[in-house]
């Protein structure tokens, strides 16, 4: 095999055909919209634990999905290996936030679009999906449930607890009941009255009442 023989082979002919500023155009576009998703999470993101390393994973997997779809939209034979290269991947990351789902499928398929070429739809169609996410994400709502966690003595301090509640929540419906030779717990699913709960210290300095511990449903301590 010659040197000439090498710049001959197939391997170097795709290089050559293969256009690098196709490249840099589209993942230079793929990294300006991974930034918009990775701005859109962290404005929107209400969960307990802000992790950062997912939101920078967001803008690398736009980039990285926009450019295996280049590598694939370039050969046929390549898409096929493709296809089963990536079936055997499997990702065990547990998502702990439903919506982080939604961020991660949106990132994917805008590298896919870019990929593909169809740039004005990926532009336009991530702009209308971020301006949905901020309004509806960070619309507050009065009517968020919670658990009260009530531990009393005998039944006189449960009707006194129950009678309590009705008259300071707006909706309220046991969720569990436990009861052992001293004590008697309950857990109180309630929809708060004007945002207020003084309440709970009623409750607490009942006669009867051990402890009262309010806690809404994604695990904050509230009282």
């Amino acid at each position: 095999m010659t040197f000439n023989d090498i710049f001959k082979s197939s391997f170097i002919e795709k290089v050559t055909a293969f256009s690098p500023l196709d490249m840099c155009i589209a993942l230079g576009l793929a990294f300006v919209l991974g930034l918009f998703i990775f701005l859109v999470y962290k404005k929107t993101f209400n969960g307990v634990m802000y992790s950062a390393s997912f939101g920078i994973s967001l803008m690398a997997m736009t980039l990285i999905t926009t450019l295996i779809i280049l590598a694939v939209t370039s050969n046929v034979v390549l898409s096929l290996g493709m296809v089963g290269a990536l079936s055997i991947v499997r990702f065990r990351t547990a998502i702990k936030e439903p919506l982080d789902i939604a961020f991660l499928f949106w990132a994917i398929t805008v590298g896919i679009v870019i990929g593909a070429g169809l740039i004005p739809l990926a532009y336009f169609g991530s702009l209308f999906i971020g301006m949905i996410m901020v309004v509806f994400v960070n619309k507050k709502t009065s009517d968020n449930p919670y658990i009260l966690v009530i531990n009393c003595c005998n039944d006189e301090a449960e009707n006194l607890v129950m009678g309590t509640v009705e008259k300071n929540v707006k909706k309220h419906m046991i969720k569990s009941k436990t009861i052992t030779a001293s004590n008697i717990e309950l857990s109180i699913e309630i929809r708060l009255k004007d945002k207020t709960t003084q309440f709970v210290n009623q409750i607490s300095d009942l006669k009867g009442v051990t402890s009262a511990v309010l806690v809404s449903y994604n695990g904050d301590y509230m009282g």
